[in-house]
């Protein structure tokens, strides 16, 4: 088992998929319940077995642990493997899945399809986490937009095609400038294996270019290409307005695992390609992308405060939260690459859970404008409870999970800009505005609203979906060390490795000078 447990982890939901594909008939009321039961056993079957991957991991060793290695096709390697980095998205990936599969129990169309979508989708998201090939990666990386397509397009809102052809468009068009980044590596290095990519050295001489003289020459256009991409997956500022369609138009549980799991490959990218490969590029394009990341904060939670959507709104506070994992990534530090991974697994917790609270009163209302509520509090006690957890998490309230990617990263960034720090920071007290201000127009007051003075309160259903997240804010919030004991020896290893290469540069350029 040791031997291809990440091959089983990556595939048991597809093998679910292709069951439910083959020999599942009908959309009676029976059909669609199995659908939903051979989804929920093959996602919680896949978390069980990723408690394997976590009791066997030693995160000590800073290498790639669990390597897969066999021959694939046309020459290619299928190779797989995780460190200290990738770990924890997987984590994250297997831990949410069932829990989403439960929040989307009142599917009633086409249920069958919507379950092998999300089967085929969390095989795509933990086969990025998990792949050590060029060609692997970006098989899974681009794969992943087709089951998020179909999910917006076939079971959103109104305006869904739309809002699933800019989805599609904008994270595809960015990716083919990878693509092209990708050849030139393998003719530079002559290999398609991560791990041997990470210790070749790129060129990062400067270059001239249509008249242009280029810093850091092919490790510059190699890192813009791959920033393209993952700028587009986070979303950054100013490449994020696909987003909030996708989240308005997308069904609850589309919305959970886009905002969850989907935005991190982008942040995951970042950690695996563009800091270590290119690290004399990324030195270079800091600050460009350290104040990319400080206006990101405070202009999209400036527009969360005049959203009259709560999932829009919620959308937007995910862009700002997101500004504060590409600042901690490119501080290039201990603290601030510990707070931006930290800050994209508390996000996966929180944003998950906000955008299911949304999905909670959706369901009694079929309204998700904030006017249309008000006192809340009157009728659902408990579920007033759970969004106002969730809501202080968001804010970054210490005691939950919130707090400490956004205390880390921007510790780390102070050590490297006071002034993006200084900026940054305002957006702690704009989340609170936006947040509060959304929790009190819905929650809090006086039910005048005849169409609210019949709403039932949180399900013993919807109360068992909801346990899991607020005990992982409470307890990451708590008790960081859980994360950071596992990361840390990956990221100081990291950290050291990109300082080396960076300082080696800039020897190798005063020498070049002298001469």
């Amino acid at each position: 088992m040791g031997n291809n447990l990440l091959s089983m982890i990556t595939f048991i939901p597809l093998i679910a998929a292709v069951v439910l594909a083959l020999f599942l008939r009908g959309e009676d009321a029976a059909a669609q319940r199995n659908a939903k039961w051979v989804a929920l056993l093959a996602t919680g079957t896949t978390f069980l077995v990723s408690l394997f991957l976590l009791a066997g991991f030693d995160p000590s060793n800073t290498g790639f642990q669990f390597v897969e290695e066999r021959d694939w096709l046309m020459g290619l390697t299928y190779k797989m493997g995780v460190d200290g980095i990738s770990i924890l998205f997987v984590m994250l990936t297997t831990f949410l899945m069932p829990i989403t599969i439960a929040a989307c129990w009142g599917v009633e169309h086409r249920t069958k399809e919507y379950m092998i979508a999300f089967l085929l989708l969390e095989t795509l998201m933990l086969g990025v986490f998990c792949a050590l090939d060029l060609v692997l990666f970006y098989v899974f990386f681009e794969a992943g937009l087709i089951p998020m397509f179909l999910i917006i397009g076939i079971w959103g809102g109104a305006n869904r095609i739309y809002a699933s052809f800019k989805f599609f468009l904008y994270t595809f068009l960015g990716s083919v400038l990878m693509l092209v980044a990708m050849i030139a590596m393998y003719m530079d290095a002559g290999t398609t294996d991560i791990a041997q990519l990470l210790t070749h050295e790129f060129s990062s001489g400067p270059i001239n270019l249509l008249g242009w003289q280029i810093m850091g020459g092919l490790q510059t256009l190699l890192w813009l290409a791959f920033f393209a991409s993952f700028a587009v997956k986070m979303p950054m500022w100013p490449v994020h307005t696909w987003l909030p369609d996708a989240h308005v138009q997308a069904p609850t549980a589309g919305s959970v695992i886009l905002a969850a799991v989907l935005l991190k490959m982008g942040g995951y990218g970042f950690l695996r390609f563009s800091l270590p490969m290119f690290p004399v590029a990324s030195d270079i394009l800091a600050p460009l992308v350290l104040w990319m990341s400080a206006i990101a904060i405070v202009y999209t939670s400036l527009v969360a405060l005049a959203q009259s959507d709560m999932k829009k709104l919620i959308a937007y506070s995910s862009v700002a939260h997101m500004g504060y994992v590409t600042m901690g990534i490119f501080a290039a530090n201990q603290q601030g690459i510990d707070g931006a991974i930290f800050q994209m697994l508390s996000h996966g917790f929180i944003s998950g859970a906000l955008f299911l609270c949304v999905g909670v009163i959706y369901d009694r209302m079929h309204t998700r404008e904030i006017d249309a509520y008000g006192g809340l509090v009157n009728r659902m006690p408990a579920y007033a409870l759970i969004f106002m957890f969730f809501t202080m998490a968001n804010v970054g309230l210490p005691g939950t999970s919130g707090f400490i990617g956004e205390f880390l990263t921007l510790m780390g960034i102070f050590q490297v800009n006071t002034w993006v720090a200084a900026v940054a920071t305002s957006g702690v007290i704009l989340s609170a505005g936006y947040a509060l201000w959304l929790y009190r127009r819905v929650v809090f007051g006086d039910l005048i609203k005849e169409s609210l003075k019949s709403i039932t309160d949180m399900t013993t259903r919807e109360r068992v979906i909801f346990a899991p997240l607020v005990a992982m804010t409470l307890l990451l919030g708590v008790y960081p060390s859980l994360v950071t004991d596992i990361i840390g020896p990956s990221v100081e290893a990291l950290v050291s490795n990109h300082q080396m290469a960076v300082l080696n540069s800039d020897s190798a350029v005063q020498i070049a000078q002298q001469h």
